[in-house]
C-alpha cells in the first residue's frame, strides 16, 4: 500500500459540495483510503487574483495504486466534477494535486513529487501541517511545522479556518 498525501482547492460554488463529491469520488472506486482529512481552510487566490476565494484542504491516502496511475485517477474526478483548463491558476470546480507520495522524489514530464510549489504555498502547508506537522520531506530535509515557520507572516494571514457554509474563524 503507498501513502500519498493531498491537496483539494475550488474556488466555484457550490464550493463545499464540490470538496464532498471529490472525496467522495476518491472512495467510491475502492482505489483510495482517506486515512485523515484536515480542517477547510478559506484563502486568498494566489497567482490570478481576479478570483473568488478558495476552499483548501489536504487529505493522507493509502493506494494500491502508483504515482502515475494515482494522477491520472484525479484528473478524472477532476473531469467528472467539471474542471475547466483555461487560465493559469484559474478558477475552478476541484482541484487534486498530489503533495507527496511514500518518500519519493520523481521528476517526470507529468508528475513532480513532491509538490515542486507546495513549500510556498500556505494554503497547502497550514492544511497538511494540522495532520502531518512532522513529515519530513527528504528533498528539502524539513518538516511541513518547519516550512510553515519559513512562511511570510503575509501569507498565513490569508489562510482561515473555514468552520460552516459561509464562516471563518480567525
Amino acid at each position: 500500500m503507498n501513502q500519498a498525501y493531498l491537496s483539494l482547492g475550488t474556488n466555484i460554488e457550490p464550493r463545499e459540495a464540490y470538496l464532498t463529491e471529490a472525496l467522495e469520488l476518491l472512495e467510491a472506486m475502492g482505489r483510495v483510503t482517506i486515512v485523515q482529512r484536515s480542517s477547510i481552510y478559506e484563502t486568498a487566490p494566489v497567482g490570478y487574483l481576479e478570483q473568488a476565494d478558495f476552499l483548501n484542504m489536504v487529505i493522507e491516502v493509502d493506494t494500491p495504486l502508483s504515482s502515475m496511475s494515482l494522477l491520472e485517477y484525479c484528473q478524472s474526478v477532476e473531469q467528472q466534477l467539471g474542471r475547466k483548463r483555461g487560465i493559469r491558476f484559474g478558477p475552478r470546480t476541484i482541484d487534486l494535486d498530489i503533495l507527496t507520495f511514500n518518500q519519493e522524489n520523481s521528476n517526470v514530464e507529468r508528475l513532480i513529487i513532491p509538490h515542486p510549489r507546495m513549500r510556498e504555498r500556505a494554503f497547502v502547508l497550514i492544511p497538511l501541517q494540522e495532520i502531518a506537522p512532522q513529515l519530513i520531506l527528504p528533498i528539502w530535509e524539513k518538516s511541513i511545522a518547519e516550512m510553515v515557520l519559513d512562511l511570510p507572516e503575509t501569507d498565513i494571514k490569508d489562510v482561515r479556518k473555514w468552520t460552516q457554509k459561509g464562516s471563518v474563524e480567525e
